[in-house]
């Protein structure tokens, strides 16, 4: 069965960013599937690229893991995205704008501390069989740490 990149993307957003399962994440992608970050720093903790399901699961098991602590979570009225279709009927492009709640609390020195944050990124997606085949995620990388 077929999936369009709408319903590929929710699927994906869902069982990372809203989700943070791993299992879930890594049943978006073929069993050969790619998941790369170009932009992370070559001596990143982070691997620059995953290769397969269960590298791909376990590395994002571990980030969620670490990342538990962090509470926050989009806020999806103020979040936003587009997608955009190609020529090639199995590529499309994510732009993608995340707003995360700030709490309320500027610092003293008028530092944005409490302000709301916008992460802005761009995925390009290859399907192959409404799986991700190949998904290169650019983003700032200082925001896995």
């Amino acid at each position: 069965m077929s999936r369009t990149p709408q319903q590929i993307f929710q699927s994906y957003v869902h069982a990372g960013a809203m989700s943070r399962d791993a299992d879930a994440l890594a049943e978006n992608f073929t069993p050969d599937g790619v998941f790369e970050l170009p932009l992370m720093p070559l001596d990143s903790a982070f691997p620059r690229r995953m290769v397969g399901r269960d590298e791909i699961r376990d590395v994002m098991a571990a980030y969620y893991e670490r990342q538990a602590k962090d509470q926050r979570a989009p806020n999806l009225e103020k979040s936003g995205f587009v997608l955009h279709t190609t020529a090639d009927p199995d590529v499309f492009i994510a732009e993608i704008d995340t707003v995360f709640d700030g709490d309320g609390d500027g610092g003293e020195d008028g530092s944005r501390g409490g302000a709301d944050v916008t992460v802005s990124l761009v995925q390009i997606f290859r399907v192959r069989d409404g799986k991700i085949a190949r998904l290169r995620d650019y983003f700032a990388p200082e925001l896995m740490s």
